[in-house]
């Protein structure tokens, strides 16, 4: 299944950070946060990506193209250019790196996806947020449904997209309006290719027309997600993240957090399944 993830815009709120580079190569720990996200999604087993590129777009694929050897030992022969790399890691990823445009807005760099999705069920997500959302489970409750779309329903402490549900399914939808606490935007969308029937052009808005006109069709689901969800849109996001990460406790470090499980308990059997999760095998 592709996961899309948007990271073309120009960041301006991150602008000490995003005067040299696109907002999702913005570091915490020591690695973009587009790395952290795509590590959570490769952690479930969605491991083939889509991401639409704008501003700065050479950074993102100069990252990619290099990720191997940037993160290996190597031995380079100068006489001859041969670079052999000494690494027993590098992800299994399938990486689409799509120019979309630099001032093409949310909904039409997602419409420029739509020959490489495969007209089939997708993921897809912001490449400035973070969160410990149980995928395989989300993309369950998006089978279960039928609609056209889920996205992944939180309660952080800032404001921005307010959802009305009514059961888990949302009657209306509102981008940044000035009301109290609610159920909000978190991305960690599920969708199907009739999205994009939704979508005019370049020009559209994702979190505007298209969610909106799927809310009043019934055709916007919201999976509650009650545990770590965090953006990162200010610099104070971004101190926010690096301190949770510097803490050894990142909420959102699930793939550590399993691994580390699996060394404790490894004499208990366990075994990666094909989702990329951990189970239990059963013992003789």
């Amino acid at each position: 299944m592709k996961v899309a993830i948007l990271a073309g815009g120009l960041g301006t709120r991150l602008a000490e950070e995003t005067e040299t580079k696109p907002k999702p190569m913005v570091e915490i720990g020591g690695r973009p946060i587009l790395w952290h996200i795509m590590m959570h999604y490769s952690h479930y087993g969605f491991d083939d990506f889509a991401i639409a590129l704008g501003y700065k777009s050479e950074v993102i694929k100069k990252y990619m193209v290099d990720y191997c050897s940037l993160n290996s030992n190597l031995t380079v022969n100068l006489k001859d250019g041969l670079v052999t790399k000494h690494t027993d890691y590098c992800p299994d990823w399938t990486v689409d790196l799509i120019d979309t445009g630099i001032h093409t807005n949310t909904g039409g760099r997602i419409k420029r996806l739509a020959p490489y999705m495969g007209n089939e069920t997708f993921m897809l997500t912001w490449g400035d947020g973070v969160s410990d959302v149980n995928l395989q489970d989300l993309l369950a409750f998006h089978r279960s449904h039928g609609k056209l779309a889920t996205l992944t329903a939180v309660r952080p402490t800032a404001r921005f997209g307010h959802l009305e549900l009514e059961s888990d399914q949302i009657t209306e939808f509102s981008e940044k309006p000035q009301l109290g606490e609610g159920w909000i935007n978190g991305a960690f969308f599920v969708l199907e290719p009739g999205v994009f029937d939704y979508i005019e052009g370049d020009d559209t808005q994702w979190e505007k027309a298209p969610l909106e006109r799927l809310a009043q069709d019934g055709q916007l689901m919201a999976y509650r997600h009650t545990s770590f969800w965090q953006c990162m849109d200010t610099m104070r996001d971004k101190r926010l993240l690096e301190s949770l990460w510097q803490s050894g406790d990142a909420p959102w470090k699930i793939w550590e957090k399993q691994q580390n499980a699996n060394l404790i308990n490894g004499s208990q059997g366990l075994h990666r399944n094909g989702n990329g999760a951990y189970a239990t095998s059963p013992r003789a």
